[in-house]
């Protein structure tokens, strides 16, 4: 009778464990993450009222935290809520992010939030703008790029003030469109170009961006270089080099690059939910491999792909 006890005990103390271990996909479309001292904070398009996040220390275990990094009344948006960033300057924490079609930067003390703005405005009334990514050049020089809605989405980088309130318009250049092959593969009358992040190594600037609607199949990710931020950018020959083709999955894409605690390069990103389904867009990462050279050469390092999890209560 003893041992009958002993063994339903230890059958139940298992599926316990195993419900507990249960994990479910993180669903943010245009992840971004950001590291700081072994701990990685993880933000994306997902919530109608702002921003959720996320944090791991080892890029494999998550965990959702209970308030939204940035809630809709805070700052700037009523809607859209697309495409964060994160980063830090003198001391402080911003979050760069889309809504109502315009984009805002929003001020913390942490990574976790909540990021306000203490007057509630969008940086430029210019049209609409969204996929903002901040740069910041060795001198402290402060650059945006970011997406304008002109005949297509295109990318344009401009100068921004130090106080994180307003791009200088008389700066703004456009960086590329939409004119390969590969970045309009249904060949619309709106071709896009999105997603920007960038990173310098060496003595050149990479920016990273994605091509194609991102419901199509074919959403994928090349890059350009450029001696300055500004420009002008040369779009690598062998672009994308992410895609379906290398991760296996749909509509992958439109992410940032993100340095790990053993300085390893990652790109986090999302894919499309499943073969026949884009919604809701899944969150994935994989390693980055750089080659030095005249120009180095980026390219994915495909058996690192992995989706992102967060632990699932169980029911």
């Amino acid at each position: 009778m003893r041992y009958k006890l002993f063994a339903v005990l230890f059958i139940f103390l298992s599926l316990s464990s195993h419900a507990q271990a249960q994990t479910e996909a993180i669903r943010l479309a245009d992840p971004t993450i950001f590291q700081e001292k072994g701990v990685y904070y993880l933000y994306g398009t997902g919530r109608p009222d702002g921003f959720a996040v996320y944090t791991s220390t080892d890029l494999v275990k998550w965990e959702r935290h209970k308030n939204n990094a940035l809630l809709m009344g805070d700052s700037y948006g009523t809607k859209g809520f697309w495409a964060p960033q994160v980063f830090k300057h003198k001391g402080k924490y911003y979050m760069a992010y889309t809504a109502n079609e315009h984009i805002a930067i929003a001020q913390s003390d942490s990574p976790l939030g909540p990021f306000k703005q203490s007057i509630i405005k969008p940086l430029s009334e210019e049209g609409k703008q969204i996929d903002p990514f901040i740069f910041k050049d060795k001198r402290d020089e402060l650059y945006i790029y970011h997406v304008r809605l002109q005949n297509g989405n295109r990318i344009f980088v401009a100068r921004l003030n130090e106080d994180f309130t307003a791009m200088d318009e008389s700066t703004a250049v456009e960086c590329l469109h939409a004119e390969r092959g590969w970045e309009n593969t249904a060949k619309t009358n709106w071709p896009v170009s999105e997603g920007p992040t960038v990173i310098k190594m060496g003595k050149l600037y990479y920016l990273l961006y994605s091509a194609n609607d991102f419901r199509n199949i074919d959403y994928a990710v090349g890059y350009a270089t450029s001696a300055s931020p500004t420009g002008p950018w040369t779009k690598y020959s062998v672009n994308p080099i992410l895609s379906r083709t290398n991760t296996g999955h749909n509509g992958s894409g439109h992410g940032d690059i993100f340095t790990a605690a053993d300085g390893k390069l990652w790109y986090v990103f999302h894919t499309h939910n499943a073969n026949d389904k884009v919604h809701d867009r899944l969150s994935a990462i994989i390693r980055l491999s750089f080659s030095a050279g005249k120009p180095g050469v980026f390219s994915v390092v495909p058996d690192t792909f992995r989706y992102l999890k967060v632990e699932a209560l169980p029911q």
